[in-house]
């Protein structure tokens, strides 16, 4: 199934963004997708307080999965190049919707949204997809 459509069905399903961004690379990346819906539930709605975009926080997710070393004693090894590829892909998150912050996002305080949550959701799987193919 495509990733878009999949992280779609997951948000229109009640997922929250954060969720649904990172559900569709869980086989692909070799973790359990019930384990990854509850990591992921505090990261919706901005972690609860329209902060940091939760799709955004998906790409997170999905960066640190793919890249750690998952090895505490060798943990400084990947740590770097996990944060400069999630700088990366918020970097292109930013460009395509000129903020990662949830409440700036869906114009809260403006009135004029600058993206939905399901297109911030597709963004996100795409910057996801796009990058887990060259690593």
């Amino acid at each position: 199934m495509d990733k878009k459509k999949m992280a779609l069905d997951c948000h229109h399903m009640g997922y929250n963004c954060a969720q649904a961004a990172i559900i569709p690379f869980c086989d692909e990346l070799g973790f359990d997708k019930k384990e990854v819906f509850r990591m992921a539930e505090a990261f919706g709605f901005g972690m609860g307080t329209c902060g940091t975009c939760g799709a955004v926080s998906g790409m997170a997710f999905a960066m640190g999965m793919k890249n750690s070393n998952g090895n505490l004693g060798e943990g400084e090894r990947s740590k770097g190049a996990t944060y400069k590829l999630i700088k990366e892909a918020i970097e292109k998150f930013e460009a395509k919707n000129s903020s990662i912050i949830c409440k700036d996002l869906k114009g809260m305080e403006t009135g004029t949204p600058l993206r939905s949550c399901d297109g911030c959701i597709e963004d996100a799987v795409e910057i996801i997809e796009e990058m887990l193919s060259k690593m």
